[in-house]
Parts: C-alpha cells; sequence; structure tokens
C-alpha cells in the first residue's frame, strides 16, 4: 500500500469505499476485482465470485440482451444505463444499471452499476395498475357499445318498424277517400313527408349509435357511408381516402376510429364552419394513421384543451394505444390524426 502513489490512492479508496458496486472483468468474461459493494449486495464471497463466468450470476432471462451488449462494448461502444437482473446467492433477483468502459490495450472492463431495483419494483407497479386501469376502461367501452348496439336495434327494429306503418296508413288514406278536399290533402302529403324524415332519422341516429355495417361492409364502406350522410346533412362536400390494409386492425381499432372520426365530424358540423372537409386512412411506415382535416375557423389550443370533445378523442385514442394529434390554428382549419401501431 505504501508504494501506491498519491492518486492511486485516491482511486483505491474510490473502489473500496463507495456504495455502487464497481468491478474490473477480462475479456473472458470472468470477474478480476469487485469492491465490498459488489460482495454485500450479491452475497457471495470473492473466491465465489471469481471463480465463475459472470454470465452465470444473470438473471437466464437477461442472458441474451447482456450477450449483445457486451458484444457492442467489446468492439468499442461505451455502455451506458444498461439496466439487467443479477441473482444473488440467497436466490433473490436485483436489478442493476451499468455505465462500463472496454480497455483494448489491457483487454479489461471496468464497470459501476448502481442498483435500481426499487425503481424497478416501483415502474412495475405502476405498469400493472396502468393496465388493471385499461382493462376496466376496455370493459366499460365494450358495456356501453353493446348498450348502443341494443339501443340501436330497438330504435331500427321497433321505432322506424312504426313509423313506416304510420306513413303506410297515412299514405293509404289518400287511396281510400278520393273526396278529401285539397287542405286535407295538403296536410296528408306533409305527415308522408314528415313520416319520410321519421323513418331516415331514426335510421341515421341508429347507425350512429352502432355502425353494424363495420362488421358486414368493412371500415372502408362505413366511413364512405359516414362522409355521404355528412355532405346530405350539412352542404359540406366530406372527401375519403383509403390506402391501408384493413386486416391490419382489430374491431376494437375500427370501432374507435369510427367514433374519433364521428366526434371529430360533429365537432366540424357545429363549431368549425367549413366549406370542405377530408378523411383519410393511410399506412406510414409501420403505423395506420386516420386523419381528419377541415378548413374551417379552426380554434385555440389552449383555450379547448378540456373540451368535452377532445377528452373522448384522447381516451379512446388512448384505449387503443394510440396517438391523438390536434393540430389548429384560428383562420386555417384543423387537423386531427390518430397513430396505432399495426396489429
Amino acid at each position: 500500500m505504501s508504494n501506491l502513489k498519491n492518486p492511486e490512492l485516491e482511486m483505491f479508496a474510490f473502489f473500496e469505499m463507495t456504495p455502487d458496486l464497481v468491478c474490473i472483468a477480462g475479456k473472458d468474461g470472468f470477474f478480476k476485482k469487485v469492491n465490498p459493494a459488489v460482495i454485500d449486495k450479491l452475497g457471495y464471497t470473492q473466491e465465489e465470485l471469481f471463480a465463475k463466468p459472470i454470465s452465470s450470476f444473470i438473471y437466464k432471462e437477461d442472458h441474451d440482451l447482456t450477450s449483445q451488449s457486451r458484444t457492442a462494448l467489446l468492439s468499442g461502444q461505451a455502455l451506458l444505463n444498461f439496466v439487467n437482473r443479477y441473482v444473488t446467492k440467497d436466490g433473490e433477483i436485483v436489478w442493476l444499471e451499468w455505465t462500463s468502459i472496454y480497455f483494448p490495450d489491457k483487454q479489461i472492463v471496468f464497470a459501476i452499476a448502481k442498483d435500481v431495483t426499487k425503481r424497478k419494483q416501483t415502474e412495475r407497479e405502476a405498469e400493472e395498475k396502468y393496465n388493471e386501469i385499461k382493462g376496466l376502461a376496455t370493459h366499460f367501452k365494450k358495456a356501453i357499445e353493446k348498450d348502443r348496439k341494443h339501443l340501436a336495434f330497438e330504435l331500427h327494429e321497433e321505432l322506424a318498424q312504426l313509423a313506416c306503418v304510420v306513413k303506410m296508413n297515412i299514405d293509404s288514406i289518400k287511396v281510400t277517400e278520393p273526396g278529401l278536399s285539397v287542405s286535407a290533402k295538403s296536410k296528408i302529403d306533409h305527415a308522408l313527408a314528415l313520416s319520410d324524415l321519421l323513418v331516415n332519422t331514426i335510421r341515421r341516429i341508429s347507425f350512429s349509435m352502432s355502425p353494424n355495417m363495420i362488421d358486414d361492409l368493412g371500415l372502408n364502406a362505413v366511413f364512405e357511408g359516414q362522409c355521404k350522410e355528412f355532405s346530405m346533412l350539412n352542404g359540406i362536400p366530406c372527401e375519403f381516402e383509403s390506402a391501408y390494409d384493413e386486416a391490419n386492425l382489430t374491431h376494437e381499432i375500427k370501432l374507435d376510429f369510427f367514433r374519433i372520426c364521428q366526434e371529430s365530424l360533429t365537432n366540424v358540423m357545429y363549431h368549425a364552419q367549413a366549406n370542405k372537409v377530408k378523411i383519410s386512412i393511410e399506412d406510414v411506415d409501420d403505423k395506420i394513421q386516420l386523419t381528419i382535416i377541415d378548413d374551417g375557423k379552426g380554434f385555440d389550443m389552449d383555450q379547448q384543451k378540456q373540451s368535452s370533445g377532445l377528452i373522448n378523442m384522447r381516451q379512446r385514442a388512448a384505449s387503443i394505444n394510440g396517438q391523438l394529434t390536434i393540430q389548429s390554428e384560428i383562420g386555417r382549419g384543423t387537423k386531427v390524426g390518430v397513430t396505432i401501431a399495426k396489429q
């Protein structure tokens, strides 16, 4: 010890006393020197640590990833903040975050690690809680869609049928009662027109509540129908384009795409004062993107962040692991985009 120079003494003191795990390993994959923190953390004696390859102390599921990182390290790439798991002598698993440098002239690796087990446990607990909440959200969403489907069926099969019967009865009056006055005939014609409007409105509401054509005809047909209906109701041209493989979308994603588009078109209808709307679904690298663009008056993003429509779209996008983007400026229209990974 007395032969060590001051810098070497300082390094030796750091090596021995730091609470971080510090080690020197050879190119052969064995420990050459470890500080007391390594022994304390893993529970092995120095002799036991030196007797086996380092890989024998690594959690088996992390072997491949660690081997790949070690190959990169020996090729000259510094290893920064690399995390893997080690198994202690008592069988416990600890997470270690490594920073390592290889010295080719001496064929040794100098490595420092921090114990991040608590952080990893917290992250895992947060992930489990997130998955639990997401599962509940998915359950409630499915329950709502089921109720919507039932109500849509009742509207279409019951209320619409009754409205059709009323229309037929009104129409039969014109045939069975030829002597009606002009005023009466005018009222009957008006009632027939209202009956047609009522039937069409019920069918439109039924479709908007539960777009069953997604299963029967596919998402493209649903969006094309949605565009046509929007144009007829509002007199605003609506264009739909698609360049993607629908097989890459699950039923849940298709339904949420429809609901997000529905919400966006509702905003256009009531707020945008737009002259045209364009809807598109396309492949973007390994993702699929839904986009709704209008040339309306736009809005101030800071003032509308908490609007119910935008919140609904964000929640739906999040439920399918999608990313929602909204771009809008006053006087320059609005662009809504949802991007999801291919299934």
